[in-house]
């Protein structure tokens, strides 16, 4: 039996959740610009009412799924610091993994799209700062050498001619740049 709008008023995290990851999925298949109101609620099962119960309108929506992303982003790359043996360059290791492989934002993923949108979109890059300078802030210790912001930026550029060139999967050449930028949080100036 489908569920009710009754009994999914209960479970709003559940409901979130879902407008979410509709969402996440019409931007991978359409662009930012598919994302609407209509094509999310739709969806997710919903009314556009029951999105705004949770959005107050489309720009909250994109925010919200730009938010979530950022925050997988941050889980990710917790756990690869956590699993990494050398303290030094740990940020900056895990960020270019997730930059390059990762699953919450990797070139493969709904982070593409969205990203490309910061650009433009002064809430979305707001927020996209923040999160860098509180990562930033954060490993001060162990990832503000000069080399690591050289690597970090390296990475964030092959990310765009990624995006930008419309690849649909890592070729050699780019796994290489990965490994070479792997390599250079290793070493000391």
């Amino acid at each position: 039996m489908p569920e009710s709008a009754y009994s999914r008023a209960k479970q709003p995290e559940q409901v979130r959740r879902a407008l979410l990851d509709h969402a996440a999925a019409i931007a991978m298949d359409h662009g930012v610009s598919g994302v609407t109101v209509q094509a999310v609620a739709a969806a997710a099962g919903v009314t556009k009412g029951g999105l705004f119960h949770h959005f107050s309108s489309k720009q909250a929506l994109i925010e919200g799924l730009f938010a979530d992303l950022l925050a997988r982003v941050d889980a990710e790359i917790d756990g690869a610091i956590e699993a990494d043996p050398r303290p030094r360059g740990s940020f900056t290791r895990a960020y270019v993994n997730a930059v390059f492989t990762g699953k919450a934002f990797g070139f493969a993923t709904p982070w593409a799209t969205l990203s490309m949108v910061a650009v433009t979109d002064p809430s979305l890059r707001r927020l996209w700062n923040d999160w860098m300078k509180a990562r930033l802030k954060r490993h001060r210790a162990t990832d503000s050498a000069p080399e690591l912001q050289v690597v970090r930026l390296a990475a964030d550029g092959a990310w765009l001619s990624y995006v930008t060139t419309g690849q649909r999967r890592m070729s050699t050449d780019l796994r290489a740049v990965h490994d070479r930028l792997i390599a250079q949080t290793y070493r000391r100036a």
